[in-house]
């Protein structure tokens, strides 16, 4: 029994480090969120503010002109547009790599994850810089060739949002084409014979055959690119809502809203709010895949 104690305490005190540093460095800033949340913290009030309660929350959630409802609409459908062009764009073009006799495979595998290997920060300015400047970027010397009139790509809601998605593409896009060219790869040779001697075409193959045997592999990548994609800041705020450098356009995802009641209009109660609300959210569908996931396992 002393024996047992021992280990027991000695196991204990083995992780205590680890447990302390998850309190510090997780749990707490977690909680004090939460609490500031409840409060009516703005830099006004610093030392002297007071709980109010879920009044932020309801301001959030039942105010309409609070914002919070438009930007989590945004963010849901820059959610939604950005997984279905990753998937079906990674789909196509980890076939096309896949294809026999294809030459200077390795080359081309290489090129692709030239954007994923550069740091977004910087690939994010280049962009804006190099390519959707309205005096200087390289899409409007292009439009100025061909005789048309320069373009303010980052200056109106629509358009910003375009322009955004494509460079979360270029961003994003070479990770799920290797993780689709890995199961593509895996899958066994002989089944597409077979299905060519029974006259399948290439739709048909890549519907019924291709994408389930490849749907449990690619499924963890698509989950995290999923979170990551509903959680994305620097491109939208480093695109049109960098400070010193507003283009015009107004929109916003959750986290820029959040970000811009904390650092704009210092109204910190508020923010937390939104940031805790952002938290229950992927809670909320982080239980909902595991639930899914177990039942599909059993």
């Amino acid at each position: 029994m002393n024996k047992r104690k021992y280990s027991v305490l000695s196991a204990w005190l083995c992780v205590l480090p680890a447990l302390l540093f998850i309190g510090v460095a997780v749990l707490f800033p977690i909680l004090y969120t939460g609490y500031i949340s409840l409060t009516n913290m703005n830099i006004f009030n610093w030392f002297t503010f007071q709980i109010i309660g879920f009044r932020n929350y309801i301001n959030a959630l039942f105010v309409f002109d609070s914002g919070f409802l438009s930007a989590l609409g945004t963010t849901v459908l820059w959610t939604a547009l950005n997984m279905v062009f990753q998937l079906v764009i990674a789909f196509v073009m980890a076939s096309l790599l896949n294809i026999k006799k294809l030459r200077f495979r390795k080359l081309y595998k290489t090129l692709l994850m030239f954007p994923w290997a550069m740091p977004g920060y910087v690939s994010i300015l280049l962009w804006r810089n190099g390519m959707f400047n309205s005096q200087f970027g390289l899409l409007n010397q292009w439009l100025e060739r061909l005789g048309h009139e320069p373009v303010r790509w980052l200056a109106s809601d629509v358009s910003a949002f375009l322009s955004s998605m494509v460079v979360n593409l270029w961003l994003a896009l070479p990770f799920m084409i290797m993780i689709m060219d890995g199961a593509l790869q895996s899958v066994d040779k002989s089944y597409y014979e077979s299905a060519k001697l029974d006259g399948a075409s290439w739709f048909t193959c890549a519907t019924k055959l291709t994408i389930p045997a490849i749907r449990p592999i690619i499924a963890p990548a698509v989950i995290i690119t999923l979170f990551t994609t509903f959680k994305q800041f620097d491109v939208i705020f480093l695109l049109t809502r960098q400070p010193g450098a507003r283009t015009g356009a107004n929109i916003h995802t959750v986290l820029t809203f959040a970000h811009e009641n904390a650092f704009v209009t210092h109204n910190y109660g508020f923010s937390s709010a939104v940031a805790m609300i952002l938290f229950f959210l992927l809670i909320a569908f982080s239980l909902a895949v595991n639930i899914r996931t177990r039942r599909a396992v059993r």
